[in-house]
């Protein structure tokens, strides 16, 4: 197992070290004053299946310390065209889980949101990184308290199918690939990608570049001040296509991968009849492979992190959903409690017992974690943050219009490389036109 940080104990040492005294107290919650019974807040969010469920579980302690009751939405993934509905019709949200800084600040530039309570701005300075805050504000305001974030820069894979094919865990992208002809070579694809969701193809896109390009750069193309057309661009478009070219690699060939979705993917390397011995994503992975496919990670199921390009440093892309507060709610300020609730450490040790889950709260006490495993992935992310090393999802940073939308933009031109990674300068080209475009707007 390789790790960016090291537990060293499951216990109250390893807290201490990485926190101090203060993060080894108890965690409680609820037993609050009921100050807000027969009122009800709205939340909308992107969650499905079993994340609105463990979502569920965070409302409910809420509920049980305040007395309000919590009506949750399900937007899908278009929430900037759902919530924007809403409003129009009358009918807006309380709070929303934004999953994109682009919309985030798209909703702060149209006047929707409410600026963060003083408690919850204290709280956010005192418990959480400086990135955090600054991916919440927008023009200097702080709007958005990220409540849930991911580590974007895992791999995840089958222990029995890489020791069948005698391959090591590399620490190289050329190891990466070697490996997964290592794996190949012994009967399995190396890699189940789901091109069918063109967000993977991003997070692919944004690893390979933080770790080729450098955080200034991802930084500049992130906000449109460096051209998609920029030869660090096609530079790192022609480092995926490596993989993308190479059909002893990918599961089902590049049309396969196509046609293959993301919990397609995780299956494909965990399900009853495995298909490859790799998948890349995050450490959201780690839900599906419990859940679903009954694993136990460190057993029969293990990740490393995405390894480092042509000499760079291993990249550490974060994506996250930030709670914000909307002016039009017909309950805005039992929102705003909310909120302010989900800012401490015992709203975030609800849903870490529960799983599939990481907080940037630095006050967490990371025995709260299901496992140490999701303890070891907190405590990396947390540590990269504070060193100001970790970068948000790219894609997510950018207008909807070309960071967000199926079948538009960045999602639809990455699937489009992936049909054919022949041309890396054209694709560059045809990403400027439609950044281009997006930015305009």
């Amino acid at each position: 197992m390789m790790w960016r940080a090291t537990i060293l104990s499951t216990g109250c040492t390893a807290i201490t070290l990485a926190f101090g005294a203060t993060a080894c107290g108890a965690i409680t919650a609820g037993g609050g004053d009921k100050v807000l019974s027969g009122q009800t807040v709205t939340v909308a969010g992107v969650w499905s299946g079993s994340e609105q469920k463990n979502f569920q579980k965070v409302l409910d302690a809420f509920s049980a310390r305040t007395g309000a009751r919590t009506q949750f939405v399900s937007t899908g993934d278009n929430v900037s065209t759902v919530i924007g509905s809403k409003i129009e019709g009358g009918n807006a949200p309380d709070v929303v889980m934004v999953p994109q800084v682009g919309v985030l600040q798209q909703f702060a530039r149209k006047g929707w949101l409410q600026p963060l309570s003083t408690t919850a701005q204290q709280t956010i300075g005192a418990d959480f990184a400086r990135v955090w805050k600054n991916y919440g504000s927008v023009g200097g305001t702080l709007y958005g308290l990220y409540f849930k974030v991911a580590d974007k820069s895992t791999i995840w894979y089958s222990p029995q199918a890489l020791a069948r094919a005698g391959a090591s865990l590399p620490t190289s992208y050329e190891e990466l690939l070697q490996a997964g002809h290592d794996v190949s070579d012994s009967g399995l694809a190396a890699f189940a990608v789901a091109g069918q969701d063109g967000w993977t193809l991003t997070d692919w896109f944004e690893n390979i570049y933080l770790s080729q390009a450098g955080p200034e750069k991802y930084d500049a193309l992130a906000v449109h001040k460096l051209k998609w057309t920029d030869t660090s661009v096609v530079k790192a478009l022609t480092t995926l296509g490596k993989l993308f070219k190479d059909k002893q690699l990918i599961a089902g060939s590049r049309k396969g991968a196509l046609n293959t979705d993301f919990p397609g993917s995780v299956e494909k390397v965990f399900g009853p009849e495995p298909k490859a011995g790799m998948v890349y994503e995050g450490d959201f992975v780690a839900g599906i492979v419990k859940d679903q496919f009954g694993k136990t990670i460190g057993k029969n199921a293990d990740f490393f992190p995405f390894p480092a390009v042509e000499g760079g440093t291993a990249p550490v892309v974060s994506g996250g959903d930030a709670a914000v507060v909307l002016r039009d709610g017909k309950n805005a300020e039992a929102g705003m409690k909310l909120l302010e609730y989900l800012a401490t450490p015992e709203a975030a040790a609800v849903w870490a017992k529960a799983g599939g889950f990481l907080s940037p709260n630095r006050k967490l006490d990371l025995k709260a974690y299901s496992d140490i495993y999701a303890s070891a992935i907190a405590l990396s992310l947390i540590d990269a943050a504070n060193s100001d090393w970790v970068r948000f999802d790219m894609s997510d940073q950018a207008p909807a219009a070309f960071g967000g939308t199926k079948g538009a933009g960045e999602w639809k031109l990455l699937q489009d490389f992936l049909h054919d990674p022949s041309d890396p300068k054209a694709t560059a080209a045809k990403l400027e036109d439609a950044a281009a475009k997006a930015y305009r707007r």
